[in-house]
């Protein structure tokens, strides 16, 4: 039977949570040898390890959703933080924007939430528009 294909992305992001795996179950197994975790405190540990692998696979709908979060393209004035949080909340941008204008009148910390999250916040990737191929 042949194995299926995978995506790149995909297959890097399982190798790197199993690398991560076996570098903790090292440390753990380190911990043990020297005595500092017991047989029982190791075992639970080492199942901790090993389940939470499968379970940080499975998100909750609020990580999701943070994890996803990109600037806008499209709806944007600035740098598309208000257009991203309206695509990602469903409420419209225009009420981020007027949020972030009252939360700049109260000593400017609006300006400086909006410049942090234009900063950190990645852009949404490019669509293929017209006379554009897309990538794939």
């Amino acid at each position: 039977m042949m194995p299926s294909v995978r995506s790149g992305s995909t297959i890097n992001e399982h190798l790197e949570g199993a690398m991560a795996d076996s570098d903790e179950l090292g440390k753990l197994g380190d911990l043990h040898s020297r005595g500092i975790l017991s047989d029982d405190e190791f075992a639970r540990a080492k199942a901790r390890v090993l389940n939470g692998s499968a379970a940080a696979q499975r998100q909750s709908p609020i990580v999701h959703a943070i994890n996803d979060f990109r600037r806008s393209r499209d709806d944007r004035w600035l740098g598309g933080v208000c257009g991203g949080i309206g695509r990602s909340t469903g409420i419209a941008a225009w009420l981020w924007r007027l949020a972030f204008t009252a939360l700049a009148l109260c000593a400017g910390a609006g300006v400086v939430v909006y410049l942090l999250m234009w900063f950190f916040v990645p852009l949404e990737p490019a669509r293929a528009g017209v006379g554009q191929a897309a990538a794939g």
